[in-house]
């Protein structure tokens, strides 16, 4: 069977840093639920698969500053693909992932065309869902960052800050921490791999390319400005070889697994959480 053409649509820094996030973020939701939980059997159990309880608190902070070190090489990442001498064209470009007026358009007309009142949006290389989740977790990073450095020297930041303002600070980082594993397990997972066309998984944040044909489809503006610019051939790479795609497969599935479970567990002990 003749192999599809693919175009490349993420660098290796891309998809390392999303891989770096995926780990860093599980290793975080079950270090965080078994600490939660932790007066409940469930929450000894998680946290005795980490030996103790201590232990689990020390990689949950550990972690947590390693998220907050790559958050920083991101940023000094993003800034450096930024050109200066033209910054307002560059950060609204269609490549960039800064939102434009054209995301509302596009929505108004997702809608219209889901009610058949008219055609499909002809997406760019960005679609108005991909950029709210990249900055859901852009924003949601330094929140959890800052409340997690308060909470874990608590007795260094109470001499700049009053004693209650670390109730706040605790509350703040387990509601953003629920929030960020509700939208991740349910609407990025649902829309990033289970709508069709993506089922069983949308791979391209693993083999960091994408079939040109499914792209002509979802978004064909994309494709056209690639053709107009003269790079269309330029991006066409190889796909992945099957062992890799394998690994990749049996990788995400086993994430996906544990995050669905963790969602299963805070359904469960919903009404433990209201009140804790």
């Amino acid at each position: 069977m003749r192999e599809k053409t693919r175009i490349l649509r993420f660098s290796v820094f891309d998809r390392l840093f999303h891989l770096f996030i995926m780990v860093t973020f599980l290793i975080q939701a079950v270090t965080g639920m078994g600490r939660l939980l932790y007066a409940t059997t469930w929450g000894k159990w998680v946290v005795g698969l980490f030996g103790s309880y201590e232990t689990a608190t020390a990689i949950h902070n550990t972690v947590g500053i390693l998220m907050m070190i790559a958050f920083a090489v991101h940023i000094v990442y993003v800034l450096f693909k930024v050109e200066w001498r033209t910054p307002g064209k560059r950060l609204f470009h269609p490549d960039s992932l800064v939102p434009r007026f054209q995301d509302v358009v596009h929505l108004g007309q997702k809608i219209r065309w889901f009610l058949g009142l008219g055609p499909p949006p002809q997406f760019d290389r960005w679609t108005y869902w991909e950029k709210f989740d990249y900055w859901a977790v852009f924003w949601g990073l330094p929140l959890l960052g800052v409340t997690g450095l308060v909470l874990m020297y608590p007795v260094g930041a109470s001499r700049y800050m009053p004693g209650w303002s670390l109730n706040v600070m605790l509350l703040l980082h387990r509601a953003e921490a629920l929030l960020a594993m509700l939208y991740i397990f349910i609407i990025h997972f649902s829309i990033g791999h289970l709508r069709r066309g993506m089922f069983p998984m949308n791979e391209c944040m693993f083999a960091g390319s994408v079939e040109l044909e499914k792209e002509l489809k979802e978004k064909p503006a994309w494709i056209a400005r690639l053709q107009e610019d003269g790079r269309l051939e330029e991006v066409m790479v190889p796909g992945p070889p099957t062992w890799y795609r394998v690994m990749y497969f049996v990788f995400g599935y086993a994430v996906l697994t544990v995050g669905i479970y963790l969602l299963i567990v805070i359904i469960n002990y919903r009404n433990y959480i209201e009140w804790h």
